[in-house]
């Protein structure tokens, strides 16, 4: 792959899923992968609680970019790892929550194509990938002077199926039920399973209940800033360094009070200030398409017309060559891309017949209105995208 000058692929042997791996083999649990040295000295501690927090997109760079060298976080920094390919929550958090390596559970990112449908899911919501009608036009201009696209300008959006597409085609263990099942106590503390918590402060609350408890136990909990907030309004805007500060203050007051805790900060990737494009408005590169492509606007699954597969990589480079590494499917398998673990059986017809990572500041959205509306990105090959900070806090037992 280095013919194709990719600045480089994630050190898969210092990355998240080794992360997970050291917190399994903490608790007893059969491990995937190597372990973290840089987590494994903190976690050889007698703490009764491991507790890890997952930040959405606070990577490295966002700390710095927001965040005084003396502040708790940054005091607190053990130092940087990375993602995994692609850097984005789709993968990186299923990463893990499995212990596992993209390629090894398949969840590659936003949209995924299920061969066994036919379909392009968007994964986390099982529903047909968002597309724009035939006959949209803008609504408008900008105060700019920009063309102002609508949510009309949009297809309704359907289920992809009466089942969870995800779940069926490419099912996981996560790390809680491996601990469980290893004897050990585990919990996940998101929006997303009972008590529902929905803000950063409810699910600090419900960690700190936890921790509370008596015995040994790990926690996993998760919260989707400022991961949301960058998308909509960029990296450096006065709205995420708000919610950047916010949180530090908020982990800051409720460690405060615990005890005989370790807690584990971290990114699922980092983030980025994107300069983006619409597909449709490429009408060569789309005629070339079986379908829109999918995983990620900073990565590209490309299935291509048979008529096309020769001439593609010269009509894509004709418009993208500066901003995109184009590599074929087998490129993508033999080099590792998306992880050093055993391929899942499905991955080979999941991958188009190329795949286009940005290497630069160019996403490209299947959208006018997504384009328009999402200054802030991920899932590219740059290190803003890739490196994520450990935070270490150790809070001793209170004798």
């Amino acid at each position: 792959m280095e013919q194709k000058k990719l600045p480089r692929l994630p050190d898969y042997g210092s990355c998240l899923v080794n992360l997970s791996n050291s917190i399994l083999k903490k608790f007893g649990a059969e491990t995937a992968a190597e372990t973290l040295p840089l987590a494994d000295r903190y976690l050889a501690g007698s703490f009764k609680n491991v507790v890890l927090l997952l930040l959405d997109a606070l990577g490295t760079s966002i700390l710095e970019k927001h965040l005084e060298q003396d502040g708790f976080f940054r005091s607190h920094f053990a130092g940087s790892f990375d993602s995994v390919y692609p850097p984005t929550t789709v993968a990186a958090t299923t990463s893990v929550l499995s212990g596992l390596y993209p390629n090894e559970h398949g969840w590659l990112g936003w949209d995924v194509f299920y061969p066994g449908i036919g379909k392009n899911v968007t994964v986390f919501r099982n529903t047909e990938q968002i597309r724009e009608k035939e006959d949209a036009v803008p609504a408008g201009a900008c105060p700019d002077g920009r063309k102002k696209w609508t949510a009309d300008s949009l297809e309704e959006v359907l289920p992809a199926a009466e089942y969870n597409v995800a779940f069926r085609f490419t099912p996981y263990k996560n790390i809680i039920e491996k601990i469980r099942e290893a004897g050990g106590s585990a919990f996940a503390v998101t929006p997303f399973v009972p008590p529902f918590p929905q803000s950063m402060e409810a699910i600090l609350d419900r960690v700190k209940c936890l921790c509370g408890e008596p015995g040994a136990k790990f926690i996993y909990t998760y919260w989707n800033e400022p991961d949301s907030t960058m998308h909509r309004t960029g990296t450096v805007s006065a709205e995420t360094h708000t919610i950047v500060t916010a949180l530090e203050k908020a982990v800051e007051k409720a460690v405060s009070g615990l005890s005989d805790t370790l807690l584990l900060i971290t990114a699922d990737h980092g983030h980025m200030d994107s300069r983006n494009r619409c597909l449709l408005d490429y009408p060569e590169i789309i005629n070339c398409l079986v379908r829109l492509p999918s995983v990620e606007p900073r990565t590209l699954n490309l299935f291509v017309r048979k008529e096309c597969l020769e001439t593609f990589p010269e009509v894509f480079r004709k418009y993208f060559g500066g901003s995109f590494v184009l590599l074929t499917r087998d490129e993508v398998l033999s080099g590792k891309l998306f992880g050093i673990g055993r391929d899942h059986e499905e991955l080979e017809r999941m991958v188009g017949d190329y795949v286009a990572l940005s290497v630069s500041d160019i996403s490209v959205f299947n959208t006018h209105l997504e384009a328009q509306e999402t200054p802030g990105g991920h899932a590219g090959m740059t290190e803003e995208e890739m490196k994520v900070p450990l935070i270490v806090i150790e809070k001793p037992r209170l004798e």
